[in-house]
């Protein structure tokens, strides 16, 4: 198992830190300068397209099956995961303080991509068993007519399926249940971690079988909380080291072009390892490209596809320049970055220098909102694509099988599923990349027809 594993990770770094930073860099490059710079131009007007009109009791009777807010809210959902924990600090160890810089451009290239996915997934959405549905393998199809297309949808639909609603479920239902096993036995309460597995699989399970309507009710009131409590908390720490601020912002600028002028020649880290870390946990955090959060755009009742689209874009904002920075600074800013730890653990020891023994907590219960609404959002994207290859009758098996993996993957040690989910995360962004590159024109004409104000 342990050479498998091995084999598994290297196939999947190759793809991370190499491959799909070209592609996914490229295509965001290529769509930012056809596109003349969209998500500077026409911010304002995205973040009005979400926020203009909020509700907590959005209108789900439409044309689409949510609101342009539920929508978004179901895309943040699945992209604000452990990554946001865990994946800003790999990037700090891994590249320096400089990888940030690096992952605030893979983030910027990013919202222009993830236009174009939300775009298409609006222009070539589809109704089926009176439901809106709508996703890259409808595009793929549209942008490759014939066998071609068939099996290059089928293709992404089997993998988005084992990467996101199965491996990749087991391991936000692992982060959850580790947390919080550390917490309790911290303090000397021994409680075992199948038995948070199974809280959690009752209630994903709950929300799973109630359709597309629960999910989007529930996540258009859970993502604005757990993003209110992270941020007031992550706010708080980095006030109360004010000082330390501009020192964190030097370290970041310098360090992405002189990672040695920042942690010394010893850290054996160079430029092209800020580079590579940054962009890769970027676009892995973000996922613009990826073509996983079309499928939640496609279900939006909008006006136009361009419409979506700007409303796409500012949920990259929120994941990478608001939420996963929070951590970055709430890390560099309290100095925890030598301690010696990694992943959840450097954020767990940056909210402890202040909050003490409440700080670990917090993170665990910010680490739940953040998995949960990963599972609940990855579910989603799966199910679209089962339903595809299947038809609506095995959705309820493909939930049921979800669940299961919930409670599985909240006992396992899931280094090689990690690895698996990664490696299938990966090669699902080729035939989407294929699509996104084929279908530039009807991106752009799009774009020209809605777009002139």
């Amino acid at each position: 198992m342990d050479a498998l594993t091995e084999l598994v990770t290297r196939a999947s770094d190759f793809l991370w830190n190499v491959l799909l930073i070209i592609i996914l860099c490229g295509t965001g490059i290529y769509y930012t300068i056809r596109l003349k710079f969209i998500q500077i131009r026409k911010f304002r007007e995205g973040w009005h397209q979400v926020f203009g009109n909020f509700s907590l009791k959005g209108d789900k009777r439409k044309e689409g099956e949510m609101t342009s807010f539920q929508s978004v809210a179901t895309a943040i959902a699945a992209q604000v995961g452990t990554g946001n924990l865990a994946g800003a600090a790999t990037a700090l160890i891994g590249g320096g303080p400089g990888a940030i810089f690096w992952m605030w451009l893979s983030a910027f290239f990013g919202m222009s991509t993830i236009y174009a996915e939300a775009t298409l997934a609006q222009q070539y959405k589809t109704k089926k068993n009176n439901e809106v549905t709508g996703g890259p393998v409808y595009y793929i199809r549209a942008a490759f007519q014939g066998k071609a297309g068939r099996i290059l949808a089928g293709i992404f639909a089997v993998l988005i399926i084992i990467a996101l609603g199965f491996t990749g479920n087991m391991v936000q239902s692992n982060s959850i249940g580790s947390a919080f096993y550390e917490v309790f036995q911290a303090r000397n309460i021994e409680i075992p971690q199948i038995v948070f597995g199974i809280i959690l699989a009752v209630i994903t399970a709950f929300i799973f079988l109630g359709g597309v309507n629960r999910l989007a009710s529930v996540v258009e009131k859970l993502v604005p909380l757990m993003a209110g409590i992270y941020i007031v908390g992550s706010l708080i720490l980095i006030f109360l080291h004010i000082d330390a601020l501009p020192n964190a912002f030097r370290m970041i600028f310098v360090g992405a072009f002189n990672p040695e002028a920042v942690l010394g020649a010893g850290a054996g880290i160079a430029v092209r390892e800020a580079i590579r870390f940054g962009v890769a946990r970027g676009l892995f955090s973000n996922e613009a490209g990826m073509g996983s959060t079309p499928h939640a755009h496609a279900r939006a009742a909008v006006e136009n596809p361009h419409r979506q689209g700007l409303a796409a874009m500012i949920s990259v904002f929120i994941d990478t320049f608001i939420i996963l920075n929070l951590t970055v600074f709430s890390i560099l800013t309290t100095g925890v970055l030598d301690s010696g730890k990694t992943g959840t653990a450097l954020t767990q020891a940056a909210f402890s220098t202040s909050f003490g023994g409440f700080g670990d907590i917090f993170v665990a219960v910010c680490l739940f909102f953040f998995a949960f609404s990963t599972i609940l959002g990855w579910h989603f994207f799966g199910k679209v694509n089962i339903e595809y290859l299947f038809g609506f009758k095995a959705t309820t098996v493909y939930s049921l099988l979800v669940v299961a993996f919930v409670v599985v993957g909240s006992t396992l040690k899931v280094d090689f599923v990690w690895s698996l989910s990664d490696f299938f995360n990966g090669l699902m962004v080729i035939p989407n990349a294929l699509a996104l590159w084929a279908l530039s024109g009807v991106v752009i004409g799009i774009a020209g027809k809605y777009g002139k104000k």
